[in-house]
């Protein structure tokens, strides 16, 4: 598996197929999506996962996470996740969050991230806003 950096564009695909398979793809694009750095996992040369990185100085927010289902549960996210804090390691960044969708909150504890605040809902989905403080840890 190779991670690099992708455009916004080659995000679509995946985010649309996993996280919003019935809205129409336009929906998928980000707001602050042309500043934002985006992650791709490939395998054999095919995209398999993304993630969307949005910067505010110090602080980092973590949007558009998805991976194909077939690679789900395969450590194929927490690969990813860590080529993201090596990105935000060698930017000083202090603070990582994201709204992790509630079935999802495993991966992101792994990291150390830990839930702030109550449920809310995106739809009909629940999530949790997640962060870490990253000059916390050693």
């Amino acid at each position: 598996m190779e991670i690099r950096h992708i455009s916004w564009q080659e995000t679509i695909d995946i985010r649309h197929r996993v996280l919003w398979p019935d809205k129409p793809p336009e929906f998928c694009k980000a707001e602050g999506d042309n500043e934002a750095l985006h992650l791709g996992a490939y395998v054999n040369e095919e995209l398999i996962c993304v993630a969307s990185l949005f910067f505010d100085g110090e602080v980092v927010r973590l949007r558009k996470f998805a991976a194909l289902p077939a690679y789900q549960g395969q450590g194929v996210g927490s690969s990813v996740l860590k080529a993201a804090f090596k990105e935000m390691k060698a930017r000083d960044v202090s603070m990582f969050w994201c709204d992790a969708r509630e079935a999802a909150m495993g991966i992101y504890r792994k990291f150390g991230m830990k839930p702030e605040g109550e449920r809310f809902y995106k739809g009909d989905i629940p999530y949790f806003k997640m962060a870490i403080n990253l000059a916390k840890l050693p």
